[in-house]
């Protein structure tokens, strides 16, 4: 696989063992890891943050192994479920700070491209979800719109 930007393979990276059951040494029931997740995304986390606080402060090495659900499903289920997808949601709020940075520095046609070039994943993305059903057919992305979206 190669990247999608760029000229290289970029097949770096650790792989997590290959796990079929909870570890005995995970102390949290079922329910409690799911009451944990809906409490995390209560004070506005991200999925991949409370998987990250899961993980590093409650010793829980795996959502899906501990509750059978992922944290995605688990919030879907409690009603929780985000308007727009995470991966959208970090990538506007990063043409957001890039389209600052390049209208104060107009010569700066680097950071350009790079704005350029996270707008075209986002509408990759867009195109997805909407195939998909998880984003209404009427959504549209724009660099105001997203501005007024994200914090």
């Amino acid at each position: 696989m190669s990247r999608l930007h760029s000229r290289r393979k970029g097949s770096s990276g650790s792989k997590r063992p290959q796990l079929t059951e909870n570890p005995k040494w995970v102390t949290q029931s079922s329910e409690e890891v799911k009451d944990l997740v809906v409490k995390l995304n209560g004070e506005g986390m991200s999925m991949a943050k409370i998987g990250l606080v899961l993980r590093d402060q409650h010793a829980v090495p795996s959502v899906v192994l501990a509750t059978g659900k992922s944290i995605k499903a688990i919030l879907d289920d409690k009603g929780l479920k985000p308007e727009l997808p995470e991966d959208i949601q970090a990538l506007m709020k990063r043409a957001v700070s890039l389209n600052g940075h390049v209208k104060k520095n107009k010569k700066d046609l680097h950071n350009e491209r790079g704005l350029r070039l996270i707008e075209a994943n986002i509408r990759r993305l867009t195109k997805y979800y909407k195939r998909e059903g998880v984003i209404p057919e009427t959504w549209k992305y724009s660099l105001d719109t997203a501005a007024l979206q994200v914090e």
